[in-house]
């Protein structure tokens, strides 16, 4: 969200936890966490969307394995309040607010040895096995908070349309952790790092026409964020963030370059990125990538059709090596997705 002056932004500890319910039917609170070890080029992102409203929430677990398979579930659970960031089996609790926090996760994963079989999710489920799953990891915090509730001048809470609003508060941390995946047979291990997210407001993944979010990390001193959004009107917001020894430095400006493989996914990108104190040039190579869909139908029967890639990507930048996500939003407007091209 773009400021204007008396406006500010607002980050308190009790912000850690979930929030009153609003009465937008499309109200959501979600929080997302991601790691990736280094030394194995694995790990995964989860992901729990409470929507009391609608009598649901969105859960999510993806792992990345070294071989390039990726394990994935997502459920639809039913929940009847906004108590707790937990369903589905899986769950995150705040051990100190904006330090450290736990997820752990129960249930199950589906093994996809071609990671583009869930382009047709009913198959994909279907034609894959589906193992037993637990995670539980640590997280501590390596930097600061990044965002937060924007309020007006009167310091309440900016209200937009239910139709167009997405994470209308929203904050990011970069994050240090260890833990385990087991899936059936196999464990992983993990010692690493990622970044994790905390939003609440009204949301509908199609009020977005297209964005890229690109979070990494190369160490516990040096990690980004860039995230360039464009809403069907046209209007482009460009943010994120650069943390160096301790501190984050804000975008200034971005550009992205992607080369896009025959499905239309990322496949590499050049990443140039500006902030008060240096200039970046990142280039990244997409390892392992799947593509989910989330589809809403309207008042009238039409079905809006959104496709979400999740690429896990290695990058390089001053020399370091870093790992994190490349994730692409489009709305498939004939069969294209929009962003592509743009």
């Amino acid at each position: 969200m773009d400021l204007s002056k008396n406006q500010r932004v607002r980050l308190e500890p009790q912000d850690e936890y979930t929030h009153p319910i609003e009465a937008a039917k499309n109200f959501n609170e979600s929080m997302y966490i991601n790691l990736f070890d280094p030394a194995q080029k694995a790990g995964g992102w989860f992901r729990v969307g409470n929507r009391p409203n609608e009598g649901y929430a969105e859960v999510s677990c993806c792992v990345y394995f070294p071989d390039g398979r990726v394990g994935f579930m997502f459920q639809r659970p039913t929940i009847s309040g906004n108590a707790a960031i937990a369903a589905g089996g899986m769950k995150f609790d705040v051990i100190e607010p904006f330090r450290r926090l736990t997820l752990t996760y129960s249930g199950k994963l589906c093994i996809l040895r071609n990671p583009a079989d869930m382009a047709d999710p009913k198959a994909a489920f279907a034609s894959n096995p589906i193992v037993p799953c637990t995670v539980s990891i640590e997280y501590e915090g390596v930097s600061p908070m990044y965002g937060g509730e924007a309020l007006d001048e009167n310091g309440n809470p900016i209200q937009e349309n239910p139709e167009e609003s997405f994470a209308r508060a929203h904050y990011e941390q970069h994050m240090a952790g260890k833990g385990e995946i087991r899936a059936g047979d196999e464990v992983l291990t993990l010692n690493g790092f990622g970044l994790r997210d905390h939003s609440w407001g009204p949301r509908y993944w199609q009020n977005l026409y297209w964005y890229r979010w690109i979070p990494m990390n190369f160490g516990a001193d040096f990690a980004m964020n860039v995230s360039i959004v464009q809403m069907a009107s046209g209007r482009q917001h460009i943010w994120g963030m650069v943390l160096k020894n301790g501190r984050y430095h804000l975008l200034e400006h971005a550009t992205l370059d992607t080369v896009y493989d025959a499905d239309g996914a990322s496949s590499t990108l050049k990443i140039h990125a500006r902030t008060d104190e240096a200039e970046y040039n990142v280039e990244g190579k997409v390892l392992s990538l799947i593509p989910l869909r989330n589809r809403r139908q309207k008042d009238n029967g039409e079905w809006m059709n959104t496709r979400i890639t999740e690429g896990f990507a290695e990058f390089h930048c001053n020399g370091k090596v870093g790992y994190g996500m490349a994730e692409y939003l489009d709305q498939i407007v004939d069969g294209v997705p929009v962003g592509n091209a743009g």
